[in-house]
């Protein structure tokens, strides 16, 4: 009974992955409806896995689950990034004096964790993931639940790797970031919240003056 348990896991997690990654490279089109009975099919499960692993999707806000009319990916607009991009200049900050006021060791091992897959990613999906980990890690640190929610809806489809995608960040680029997600962990680390909150906001800060940027 065990062995079949985490066979079923196993399957969702296959699933999800699957279409959490063709959702984020643009290979279903943002959007569109869901074709869940052709998606099964293609995939080689049966709804039941595909179902969990849709209800996955939504809380991360990749997709969205319609009653009666099944799941569709939602559309992006600009307004809806920069609103986004927003709202974490206006949380990050704060949750990162928190997050150095309790250095929770676990929340540091996955920044630096993250950091190390952002050095090494050589693919957009890869950049964002680890961006996503980074900055999640940190409002975890922070040690409030209400934090970490917002945060993760803000970092689900509303910034994600279409930003990522479309900016094509140089190899230079990509090392910045991750020196300064590593400066924004040795504040942390430290306890120095001073630093630590702005540090962020000017990171934030970046990114928000390069999105505007954006054509």
């Amino acid at each position: 009974m065990g062995d079949g348990r985490i066979e079923v896991v196993s399957i969702v997690d296959r699933v999800y992955e699957s279409v959490r990654t063709r959702i984020l490279d643009g290979s279903l089109e943002r959007g569109a409806r869901l074709r869940q009975e052709a998606l099964a099919a293609e995939l080689g499960v049966s709804r039941t896995p595909l179902r969990e692993a849709l209800r996955r999707l939504a809380s991360e806000g990749l997709v969205e689950l319609e009653p009666n009319r099944g799941a569709r990916i939602p559309d992006l607009s600009r307004a809806d990034m920069l609103s986004a991009y927003e709202a974490r200049l206006a949380l990050e900050p704060g949750a990162a004096r928190l997050a150095a006021a309790s250095r929770d060791r676990d929340a540091l091992e996955r920044m630096r964790a993250a950091i190390e897959r952002h050095r090494r990613a050589t693919t957009h999906i890869a950049l964002f993931d680890a961006n996503r980990a980074f900055h999640l890690a940190l409002v975890d640190g922070a040690r409030n639940e209400h934090l970490s929610r917002v945060a993760g809806i803000l970092w689900a489809s509303r910034i994600g790797a279409v930003i990522y995608g479309k900016q094509d960040e140089t190899p230079e680029q990509v090392a910045a970031d991750a020196d300064d997600h590593a400066r924004i962990v040795e504040a942390v680390a430290a306890g120095d919240a001073d630093r630590a909150e702005r540090l962020v906001r000017e990171h934030v800060g970046d990114a928000l003056e390069a999105f505007r940027g954006f054509a």
